[in-house]
């Protein structure tokens, strides 16, 4: 199918919807499904359309072709090919729930993904990996080799072109120039209370404070420690009944739910970025 995914994001004015419509009128070009949002305090546009072509066309043309009206508005425009699988490394420590969702959701097709490889900084999920037929990387770390370990995450990022790291419960602060080399394509997921329990066991931590409501967040990577632009979140309450082990188990299973939509938000070019924010077309 010649499908191709366009989005972009510029200062709101008129004659933006017209103009892409225009392009596309030229290409004969169809619509199959468009989304828009104008934010009112930004004062910005955001546009994605999913439009098929009566033939084959090399992304790098489209956007050439793309580029007058782009100039025109002073958009940040992208396109891409809707029928190209994402590939995806996945990063790992030893909770290993959000790493087997993903696992499977690729394997049943029900993510459009393609996983390039697995990352660990343990040999737990050496096997796991291995019955899907994934290559997985032993990468162990400690203080002193934190900077040459990373340098070998990007160097798989590099040499099996890799379009998103995700991060699975991987417990380790990546470094500032890690972050800044993956920026707009990591994602993270931990868990989300009120109040925030930090360190150790946190869900034991939470069970010790009575919540009654737990949940996930994923966001992107930024060298601000889980502070980066939100994709997703969910949540689950919980109540007095409940043992520490009970949490953990929703929790987990929030977690992975939460972090396999933010991955297919992202991979079906459905993200925009609105300055600390972000604008996801559903």
């Amino acid at each position: 199918m010649n499908d191709y995914i366009l989005t972009l994001s510029c200062p709101d004015r008129i004659g933006i919807v017209h103009s892409v419509s225009g392009w596309l009128l030229n290409l004969h070009g169809n619509i199959i499904d468009a989304q828009q949002f104008g934010d009112l305090g930004t004062e910005r546009f955001f546009l994605r359309v999913h439009f098929h072509l009566p033939q084959t066309a090399d992304v790098a043309e489209l956007e050439r072709s793309f580029a007058s009206v782009a100039e025109r508005f002073d958009m940040q425009a992208q396109i891409y090919d809707a029928q190209r699988k994402a590939r995806l490394l996945i990063l790992v420590s030893r909770q290993g729930h959000c790493l087997n969702d993903l696992l499977f959701r690729t394997h049943s097709g029900q993510l459009p993904v393609e996983i390039a490889g697995i990352v660990s900084n343990h040999n737990d999920f050496a096997a796991l990996a291995g019955s899907y037929g994934v290559p997985f990387h032993h990468l162990p770390v400690t203080p002193e080799t934190k900077s040459e370990q990373e340098q070998q995450i990007l160097a798989l990022v590099e040499r099996e072109k890799v379009d998103l790291v995700v991060l699975a419960r991987y417990m380790q602060i990546l470094s500032n120039d890690l972050c800044l080399a993956l920026e707009g394509r990591a994602i993270n997921i931990h868990h989300s209370f009120l109040p925030s329990f930090k360190g150790a066991r946190p869900y034991h931590q939470a069970h010790t404070r009575g919540v009654k409501i737990i949940g996930a967040t994923a966001h992107y990577v930024t060298g601000d420690l889980d502070e980066g632009p939100i994709i997703e979140q969910d949540i689950e309450r919980v109540d007095h009944a409940m043992s520490a082990h009970d949490l953990t188990q929703v929790g987990s299973d929030v977690e992975s739910l939460v972090l396999s939509r933010a991955v297919r938000s992202h991979v079906e070019h459905r993200i925009l970025l609105n300055g600390q924010r972000t604008v996801v077309f559903r």
